[in-house]
């Protein structure tokens, strides 16, 4: 299987946990991410998250507020090396924030790097999300 087939798979892991937390359940993502120090994530709420701690602990603070989501990658391109790949694309798609709907579309980057066990995302960084960020804001002010 080449190396490019192996991202794909890895990207499909990352898309089901991602689904999964748009739907308030966080736990499939820490087998698709990297466990490493040097993993980082820049979301579209905002902010970045250095370390695999701090990066699963913001998709476990997401999930705890998310239901209904369903969010997929489009116009998918790899550029896969031996031990490291880029994927971009457009995630799309719908979820809801403490009852709040949000819809989603927005450019992303992906890189995966191969660690033990196979590839595994290292970082995700999209554009910010006014949609989602407005009802994070809603939420603050109701707080």
């Amino acid at each position: 299987m080449s190396s490019q087939d192996e991202v794909r798979k890895a990207s499909a892991r990352f898309y089901a946990a991602l689904n999964s937390m748009a739907n308030g359940d966080s736990g499939a993502m820490e087998a698709a991410w990297s466990t490493s120090a040097e993993a980082t994530a820049q979301h579209p709420i905002g902010g970045i998250d250095l370390g695999a701690e701090a990066v699963l602990g913001s998709f476990a603070k997401v999930a705890s507020i998310a239901q209904g989501g369903k969010i997929s990658l489009a116009e998918q391109r790899i550029d896969a090396g031996a031990e490291m790949a880029v994927e971009t694309g457009i995630e799309r798609g719908t979820l809801t924030l403490a009852g709040h709907p949000a819809t989603i579309e927005h450019r992303v980057t992906n890189v995966y790097r191969r660690e033990a066990g196979g590839w595994k995302i290292r970082h995700h960084h999209t554009d910010q999300s006014p949609a989602m960020l407005d009802i994070l804001a809603r939420l603050r002010e109701a707080g």
